[in-house]
C-alpha cells in the first residue's frame, strides 16, 4: 500500500509543472499522427476549427510511413476523400498511376519517407492544423466540458485544453486511459452472431510484423548483416509460397515473385511477408510502454533473421536494408506494424452480418455510412498455434460501409475514436483495419470533431446526415459503389439515394476487391421502387398500383402524386435534360434509368433529408414526406 501510495505521488508531483503552467487552448486534439490523425487533423483544419496533432515520432502517417507499410491494401476503384488525394499527391510525385504500380500486392506503392513527405505537404497548407511531434501525451481528465490533457515535449509537461478528443493511437491507448469500455482478441460467435467466430471469446490477436525497407545497390554490392541471433533456415524455408487463395491458377513456389509482392518505387522493397516470413505473435496492447520495446526487439530480431535468409539462402545479397528511409540508428521503421488493437464498445457495432448483408439486418447501420472498403477479411495468424482455426477465405463478402456510431464511444462525451480502435467485431477488423479505410476514418473522425465544436454538441448528438453531407462535400464516399466515382457529375445525389437504401446495390464478392454496384444505366420497375420508398412515406404502405413495369416519367409522375409532391413528367424530362441525363430504351419505349431516377427522387422527394438516428432508424417514421 505504501508503493502505490508513493506511486501516486511520484506521478502527481511530474504533473505538478503542466498543471501549474499556461495552459495551451485548441479546439481539436489528436492523439497520434498515424493515417488516421493525419487525414482527422487535415480534414478538422478545413472546416474551420483550430486543430493540434500530438506524435511521438518526426514523421506522420502511422502504418503508411512510420512503420513501413507502404503499399496500399484496397479501395483503388474508390479513390474517397482524402484517400484519393494522398494517390494523387503520389502519381503527381512519381508521375502517373503506372509509376507506383510497381509491386504485385498492391497499386499504390511509394517510398515510406516520401509518404511522410507529402503527408506533411498536405498538413502544411492547413494554416489552422499544428503538429507537435516527438511529443506524448501522459493523461487526460475531463472538466466542465472540456479535457485537459498533459503532454510531454521537449522535455517539458504541458497542459492542453480542447473541446473534443480523438483517440488515434496505434493500440487504443487513449480510450482505454479514459475508462472507455472495449474487447481485444477474437469475440464469442454467440455475443456476435458471427458463425465463423469461435465458440468462446480469448485475447488473440493478429499477428503484427517489424517491416523491413530493402533497397538494390547493385548486382555487385554484398549488403549481408550479421548472422541474427537466434537465427533458424529451417523457420523460412516455406517463404517462397506465393499460392493466392482467391486464385485457382497461382504458382506456389517462387522465391523472386515473393520479393515483388511489396517492391517499391526506386529499387526498393517492403518486407513484410506472412508465409514463413517476418509475421510475428506479440501481443502488446496492455503492455506499458518500456515492456513494448523491451518485447519489440524479438520482433525486430525476427525480420533481420528473414532479411538474412534472403541475402544469403535466396542469394540476394545485394538487397540492403535501405540507408535513406527512416532517421534510426538501425535503419529500421520507428514503429511496428499493428494489425489489431483494442476495439473500444461504440454507439453501434459493426459486424460481418451487415457486412455481408446490409440491406437485410434489423438495423440498417448502412444508412449511416462514413466510409467504405472492398477488402476482404484478412486476418494473420500463422505464428501462433493457440488461435482457433479460422477459414477467412470462405468468409466470402462484398464492399462495405463503416457506420458513423462506430466512432463513437458509449457513455463518455467530447471523445471520437479512429484508426484501428472503432466498434467492429474482431472479424469485421480484418477487413476495416486496411490504409485507405483507416485514412477515411480518420477524415471522419475529424468531420464529426468539427462540427461538434462549431453546433456546440457532443459528437452523439450530431445528425447523421449533416455529417454525411460535409463528407460528400469532400468528395467522400457513404456508399460503396464502385461504379459512380467522385468525377461522376451526379456522385452526390446517387451516393445520398443510395445511403437511404431506396436504391439499393448489388454486392459481390469478388478476389481482393470486392465490389457493390450501382448500375446506372439499368431501368427500375415501379415496383422496386415503391418498395424502396415505403419506409420513408406513410401513403405507399397500402399502395397496391405497382406493376413490375419499367418506369418512366410518367408512371414516376403519378407515383409522387400519391406520395403529394406534384411534379409533372414534363417536368421530370426538363430537369433530367438539364443533368444531360437521357432515359433509355427498353422494349421500344423510353424509360427512366437508375441515375435518372435518382436524381428526381433527389431533387423532388428529399429523402435524405429525413433524419435518422445513429443506429440507422428515421425519425417520425410515419412522416408523409420530409418538412
Amino acid at each position: 500500500m505504501m508503493r502505490l501510495r508513493l506511486t501516486a505521488l511520484v506521478g502527481l508531483l511530474m504533473l505538478l509543472p503542466a498543471l501549474l503552467s499556461a495552459q495551451v487552448s485548441t479546439d481539436v486534439l489528436i492523439i497520434g499522427g498515424g493515417a488516421s490523425g493525419t487525414t482527422a487533423g487535415v480534414q478538422a483544419a478545413r472546416l474551420g476549427v483550430r486543430t493540434l496533432i500530438i506524435e511521438e515520432t518526426g514523421w506522420l502517417g502511422g502504418m503508411l510511413t512510420a512503420a513501413g507499410v507502404s503499399a496500399i491494401d484496397g479501395d483503388h476503384k474508390m479513390p474517397a476523400g482524402l484517400w484519393g488525394e494522398f494517390r494523387e499527391e503520389l502519381y503527381q510525385y512519381y508521375g502517373g498511376p503506372a509509376a507506383v504500380e510497381t509491386g504485385w500486392v498492391s497499386n499504390t506503392l511509394f517510398e515510406p519517407s516520401v509518404g511522410n513527405r507529402l503527408l506533411k505537404k498536405m498538413v502544411a497548407r492547413e494554416p489552422l492544423l499544428q503538429v507537435w511531434y516527438h511529443a506524448s501525451w501522459k493523461g487526460a481528465t475531463r472538466k466542465d466540458s472540456t479535457w485537459q490533457v498533459v503532454v510531454q515535449k521537449e522535455g517539458k509537461l504541458q497542459t492542453i485544453e480542447t473541446k473534443i478528443l480523438i483517440d488515434a493511437t496505434e493500440l487504443g491507448d487513449v480510450l482505454a486511459q479514459l475508462g472507455v469500455k472495449y474487447r481485444i482478441g477474437m469475440d464469442s460467435r454467440h455475443e456476435t452472431g458471427e458463425a465463423f467466430a469461435p465458440e468462446a471469446a480469448n485475447d488473440i490477436i493478429q499477428d503484427l510484423t517489424y517491416v523491413v525497407t530493402l533497397k538494390d545497390y547493385g548486382k555487385g554490392a554484398n549488403k549481408t548483416i550479421k548472422k541474427p541471433a537466434g537465427y533458424n533456415r529451417a523457420e523460412f524455408d516455406c517463404s517462397c509460397d506465393v499460392s493466392d487463395p482467391a486464385s485457382y491458377d497461382s504458382p506456389s513456389n517462387n522465391c523472386y515473385k515473393m520479393l515483388q509482392y511489396g517492391r517499391l518505387p526506386n529499387n526498393k522493397y517492403m518486407i513484410n511477408w506472412p508465409k514463413c516470413g517476418n509475421d510475428i505473435y506479440l501481443n502488446l496492447i496492455e503492455k506499458t510502454p518500456p515492456e513494448r520495446e523491451e518485447a519489440l526487439k524479438e520482433a525486430k530480431l525476427h525480420s533481420l533473421r528473414f532479411v538474412y535468409y534472403i541475402q544469403t539462402v535466396l542469394g540476394y545479397k545485394h538487397l540492403g536494408i535501405a540507408d535513406d528511409e527512416y532517421p534510426t540508428k538501425d535503419k529500421l521503421p520507428m514503429i511496428p506494424y499493428h494489425r489489431e488493437s483494442r476495439r473500444m464498445k461504440g454507439l453501434v457495432t459493426l459486424s460481418l452480418p451487415h457486412v455481408a448483408e446490409p440491406y437485410g439486418q434489423e438495423l440498417p447501420l448502412y444508412r449511416t455510412g462514413i466510409a467504405v472498403g472492398d477488402y476482404p477479411i484478412d486476418h494473420h495468424h500463422l505464428k501462433n498455434p493457440a488461435a482457433p482455426a479460422i477459414d477467412f477465405v470462405k468468409i466470402r463478402v462484398p464492399s462495405y460501409n463503416v457506420p458513423m456510431g462506430s466512432l463513437i464511444p458509449e457513455g463518455v462525451d467530447g471523445l471520437v475514436v479512429a484508426e484501428k480502435s472503432i466498434s467492429v467485431t474482431n472479424i469485421v477488423n480484418g477487413a476495416t483495419r486496411l490504409q485507405p479505410v483507416v485514412l477515411q476514418l480518420g477524415q471522419a473522425a475529424g468531420t464529426i470533431a468539427a462540427l461538434a465544436v462549431q453546433e456546440g454538441r457532443q459528437p452523439a448528438q450530431l445528425e447523421v446526415r449533416r455529417v454525411q453531407e460535409t463528407l460528400l462535400e469532400a468528395k467522400g464516399y457513404l456508399m460503396p459503389f464502385v461504379d459512380v466515382t467522385p468525377g461522376d457529375p451526379h456522385f452526390a445525389p446517387i451516393q445520398r439515394i443510395g445511403a437511404t437504401g431506396i436504391l439499393k446495390g448489388a454486392g459481390v464478392p469478388y478476389r481482393w476487391a470486392n465490389q457493390t454496384w450501382f448500375y446506372p444505366g439499368l431501368p427500375v420497375s415501379q415496383y422496386d421502387l415503391v418498395e424502396g420508398l415505403k419506409p420513408y412515406y406513410a401513403s405507399l404502405l397500402q399502395y397496391r398500383d405497382a406493376s413490375g413495369e419499367l418506369l418512366d416519367t410518367a408512371s414516376l409522375s403519378a407515383l409522387f402524386a400519391v406520395i403529394g409532391v406534384k411534379v409533372t413528367a414534363a417536368d421530370m424530362a426538363s430537369y433530367l435534360a438539364k443533368q444531360e441525363v437521357a432515359e433509355v430504351e427498353s422494349s421500344g419505349r423510353k424509360v427512366l434509368s437508375r441515375r435518372a431516377v435518382a436524381l428526381l427522387v433527389d431533387a423532388y422527394l428529399k429523402p435524405f433529408e429525413r433524419r435518422i438516428d445513429i443506429r440507422g432508424q428515421l425519425e417520425e417514421r410515419n412522416a408523409s414526406a420530409f418538412k
